[in-house]
This record gives structure tokens, C-alpha cells and sequence, in this order.
């Protein structure tokens, strides 16, 4: 499991990248390893090459990332993606983002020239981190969302009711910057020759349903669903993707964990539809 972050520079400890890893052996369950990379870079590079190691021993991985999948119903339509919304989606942010070794990146600039485009002015994004003024990304003060917009939330975020929108690029509980820097790095994981052949993306590659071919599954969490258990590490991020590992691994251990694939089982026909090629879905919730 991995706590994310959109870090503008190298850092460790509070809000920063940290990842645990549980594997069960000989029936029990226990961690193997926990790290917290100070990059981007060296995060992805790590975890392609414990995947590949893990699965060159037969093992199957479920790896989840705690930054949501997808954007709200009709964003890839508005920016006049045809076919397959998540997919172009996915490819249009990895083409523009550029994301340094050292965490240098233009998640800022890609998010107004998206406003640009969506809506001709300083919406849905906001959260201009930088102190400089721009005419189509606001700091804060954003307009309220009307009948016609971009929904503000996910079908999922609104049965998580705790999540952050993905609009949001800044401040507290802010995931919009985690989404803009995290999905491309996702992609170069997917598309790993050491990897693509044997990952799938759920619920985009799997639909709303635990697929048992790949040997890699990665998925959306949102470890603020399982209250981290107490330890000695101090760092509160460092202790969630322990405890949401944890949750998943128990979950697994009694034959439950397979029936949370299929999300939420009241979604309609075409509200799954939406999940399965543009909006994603929280494992769990």
C-alpha cells in the first residue's frame, strides 16, 4: 500500500511518500518492508523492481495507491477525448506532466491550461500554490459548482463522504496535485515490460469484479477508512499504509476481500458504466 505525495522537492518523515509492503508466508502475514523515499523517481523505480521480484516468485500482488483513479463523469468528453475516457485521460497528463528526479514538476501549469479548456476560467481547479497571479487558476475562493458544471465529487467520494475533491490542488487534505503527479507514474508502472503483461488497473482493465488472471491488480485506497493501529513510528502516514495493508491481508485471509471488487452493489447499470471507464471506484468503499 502507498500514501502518495506531490512534494515540489526531496522529503521524508510527514507528508511524503511511504509504502509497506505485508506478505504472507508459510499462513502467516507479516511486514516485510516499509520505506519512505524521498522522490517520486526513486519510489517508482523501487516499486517496479519489488514487483517484478515478488511476482518472479509466483506471488500475486495487490499494490494500492491512496490518490483517486479517475475524474468526475464528462471531463474527458469536455476536453474532446473521444473512445475511451480514463485511458486518454491517463495519456494526456503523463504527455504534459514533467516531473524532475528532485521532484521539480508543472502540476500547477497543467491544471490551468485544464481550466482553459474546460471552462474558460479559473475552474474546477484551484489551489495555485505559487504566489504569482493566474487568470485561469485561483489560490482559493473558487465559484461554487452550478447545474451545468463538472460534478464536484466522484460517485465513490460520495459514499466515502470523507474524501477530498479532486479538483483541490492545496491545503489541507488537498489530493488534486497527488492525482496530476501520481497517475503518470501508475502508467509507467503498468507499462513496465517487466510488468505489463501480468497487471491489470482495477476496475478499468477488470470492471467492477475481482479478476483472478493478472498476478499484479493496482487499485484506488483510501487508507482513512481503517483508523491506523498504534505503533511506535511516529510519522501518521508511516502507520496507515501499514494498518490499510493490514485490513486488506486479513481480508483476503477469510475469503472477504474478493467481494469488495465489486464496489458498491446498488450502483445502477450506467452508474457502473461510469465507474468502469472514467471515474474509479475505492476499494472498500
Amino acid at each position: 500500500m502507498v500514501d502518495w505525495s506531490a512534494a515540489a522537492s526531496p522529503r521524508k518523515g510527514k507528508d511524503s511518500i511511504w509504502w509497506a509492503l505485508l506478505r504472507r508466508k508459510n499462513g502467516k502475514v507479516r511486514l516485510t518492508r516499509r520505506e519512505n523515499p524521498s522522490t517520486r523517481h526513486a519510489a517508482t523505480k523501487r516499486l517496479a523492481n519489488v514487483l517484478s521480484a515478488i511476482t518472479d516468485e509466483g506471488d500475486r500482488v495487490l499494490i494500492g495507491f491512496d490518490f483517486p483513479f479517475g475524474y468526475p463523469s464528462g471531463t474527458a468528453e469536455r476536453l474532446g477525448m473521444p473512445g475511451l475516457p480514463w485511458r486518454h485521460m491517463w495519456q494526456a497528463i503523463a504527455d504534459d506532466l514533467d516531473d524532475a528526479p528532485d521532484n521539480a514538476n508543472n502540476r500547477i501549469d497543467i491544471a490551468e491550461r485544464l481550466n482553459e479548456r474546460l471552462s474558460g476560467e479559473p475552474f474546477p481547479f484551484w489551489g495555485n500554490v505559487r504566489e504569482e497571479e493566474r487568470p485561469h487558476l485561483v489560490r482559493r475562493g473558487r465559484r461554487r459548482h452550478s447545474a451545468n458544471d463538472l460534478a464536484e465529487w466522484r460517485l465513490c467520494d460520495t459514499r466515502a463522504k470523507t474524501t477530498s475533491s479532486v479538483w483541490q490542488l492545496a491545503g489541507a487534505g488537498s489530493v488534486g496535485s497527488q492525482v496530476l503527479t501520481g497517475i503518470p507514474r501508475l502508467l509507467e508502472l503498468r507499462t513496465d515490460p517487466r510488468l505489463a503483461m501480468i497487471s491489470h488497473i482495477w476496475p478499468f482493465e477488470t470492471g467492477l469484479r475481482h479478476d483472478p488472471r493478472p498476478q499484479i491488480i493496482f487499485a484506488e485506497v483510501y487508507p482513512s477508512l481503517v483508523a491506523p493501529a498504534p505503533e511506535r513510528n511516529p510519522v501518521k502516514d508511516a502507520r496507515q499504509v501499514r494498518t490499510i495493508a493490514a485490513h486488506f491481508a486479513t481480508l483476503d485471509e477469510t475469503d472477504d476481500l474478493g467481494a469488495l471488487f465489486a464496489g458498491d452493489p446498488a450502483l445502477t447499470p450506467a452508474e457502473r458504466t461510469i465507474v468502469e471507464t472514467e471515474e474509479a471506484w475505492i476499494l472498500g468503499a
